[in-house]
């Protein structure tokens, strides 16, 4: 194996093995699937971005790579489709001379001291690397070599955070409508619910954003058709069909979006409202410390969550005609997803693990707009929390308790362009020497919130490949880098590293 050991295939996996790479370094990228992209080949199409002037380097590239790839003014797609994305990401590593091992995923690291020495593979393939960087969604890297970790959200008094922990239940777009009945006729609770209750206003759960999948739709006359699943259960919709009761009559874009987004006349469909692509019963809190047959339990419960939801807009008599009508013109795209039976290829992981390092980045720090000294990135999107638990409350109403679903954690705060610092991608010093986080940097839940946008990815990625290469070239410990060496390195390759005046 290579000088550095790029672990996940994720956009910032590519953006970090392809930075080492163009410094110099012989670089091993290992992904776990077939696919290379994560969620920017995976169903996020439609990438949210923030202050385009915050881009730059390899994020800049991206969008500058899409333009040409369509022959389009930059920035006239928010994204490309899907198997351009891939197509993009694939050519890069190819040109950077990245040796990439799909279908890998890591079993064991092993370390002396605070130096990780081997990691091994699942195939049993031991590697060597002086560096490595953990580019999974999940930290998987970061906590086999022992550094801390942290799932889920803390109180409001871990860091003094005004929007930490769990929210007040609030009205709104992504809010149940009052009034949905939460249990079936003998007081059990319908499907589709946390089987945890909630814990006070304010105080920390451990709870994470929901995941889902973000589908690639169209009306092409190529289209696939929505089919019925596989075990599809009526009764797993009854909490959409009590909430469409109270809500009334809405368009079919409500539901899903329905915009072509993407070209091609494709759509990549998120997810609205108070039900959704989202699932929100509280099964993805298991998924980061889940074995591998777990997490394939999990996704498998996701996918059957997609595909049902849009037969049951299909053909559910409950969901109004015009919606049904709709839905029945779209399918999936015929083009993308061929060998996943159209389905994303990536499981939208929201939030899983996240690095507690040598710096944690807080609301405090977002909200203010502050750029550290040692900025190797900036943010900019605002601070996005998508529902993360749906449960019920009890209104002690005269003569009985009344009782409604509720979906709680949804946040949405603008935040100026922020710096992330270099500090923000290293473990603590006593922990681990030779190892960097590009995806699962060390920030609270409610900063990450912000941070987990996939230019951003690709930003930390970059940042901590580059870390790596110069860290070999000059023979320095990475918490011994000349951070203004890299800073010039990453501003040499059109890095943004301060909010424009």
């Amino acid at each position: 194996m290579n000088e550095v050991l790029v672990v996940g295939g994720t956009a910032g996996g590519v953006c970090a093995a392809v930075a080492a790479a163009h410094g110099g370094a012989a670089v091993t990228l290992v992904a776990d699937g077939r696919h290379l992209g994560g969620m920017m080949s995976g169903g996020l199409g439609y990438t949210d971005v923030g202050d385009v002037r915050a881009l730059g380097g390899l994020a800049a590239r991206f969008r500058q790579s899409i333009a040409e790839h369509y022959r389009v003014p930059v920035g006239r797609y928010a994204g490309p489709e899907p198997h351009v994305a891939e197509a993009i990401f694939v050519s890069w590593l190819e040109q950077a001379g990245v040796e990439v091992v799909l279908d890998a995923s890591v079993a064991q690291v092993r370390r002396e001291g605070t130096w990780v020495t081997e990691v091994v593979l699942s195939d049993g393939t031991v590697a060597s690397p002086a560096v490595v960087i953990d580019a999974t969604y999940e930290g998987d890297v970061l906590a086999l070599a022992g550094a801390t970790t942290r799932i889920g959200r803390e109180s409001r008094s871990s860091h003094g955070e005004q929007l930490a922990g769990r929210r007040e239940i609030r009205p709104g777009r992504h809010s149940m409508p009052w009034g949905v009945d939460p249990f079936d006729d003998g007081g059990t609770p319908i499907a589709q619910l946390s089987p945890r209750p909630m814990v006070e206003v304010g105080e920390g759960d451990g709870e994470v954003m929901s995941y889902g999948y973000r589908l690639c739709l169209t009306r092409a006359a190529d289209r696939v058709e929505i089919t019925e699943p596989e075990g599809y259960d009526p009764a797993y919709w009854e909490v959409a069909r009590r909430a469409i009761a109270r809500l009334g009559e809405r368009p079919a874009g409500w539901f899903l979006g329905l915009e072509e987004n993407l070209p091609g006349g494709k759509c990549d469909a998120n997810s609205l409202g108070p039900t959704s692509l989202s699932v929100l019963d509280g099964t993805a809190r298991g998924w980061a410390e889940a074995t591998p047959l777990e997490r394939e339990h999990i996704r498998a419960h996701h996918e059957r969550h997609a595909r049902s939801f849009l037969w049951f807009l299909r053909h559910d008599p409950t969901v109004p005609r015009s919606v049904r009508q709709e839905i029945a013109r779209w399918g999936y795209a015929a083009d993308e997803f061929a060998d996943t039976a159209h389905l994303p290829h990536q499981l939208y992981v929201r939030e899983a693990r996240r690095l507690v390092g040598e710096t944690v980045l807080t609301e405090q720090d977002l909200r203010a707009g502050a750029v550290p000294a040692d900025t190797v990135a900036l943010g900019s999107y605002h601070l996005d929390i998508r529902e993360v638990q749906r449960s019920w409350v009890t209104a002690w109403e005269h003569p009985d308790p009344e009782h409604h679903v509720v979906n709680e954690g949804y946040l949405s705060v603008a935040v100026p362009i922020y710096g992330i610092g270099y500090s923000s991608l290293l473990p603590r010093r006593e922990e681990l020497s030779n190892v960097l986080a590009a995806v699962c940097v060390s920030a609270s839940h409610v900063a990450f919130s912000s941070i987990r946008m996939e230019p951003q990815y690709q930003m930390l990625g970059e940042a901590a490949g580059t870390a790596a290469a110069l860290a070999l070239r000059t023979d320095r410990r990475l918490h011994d880098l000349d951070v203004t060496a890299l800073q010039e390195h990453l501003r040499s390759h059109g890095a943004v590293l301060a909010p424009p005046p």
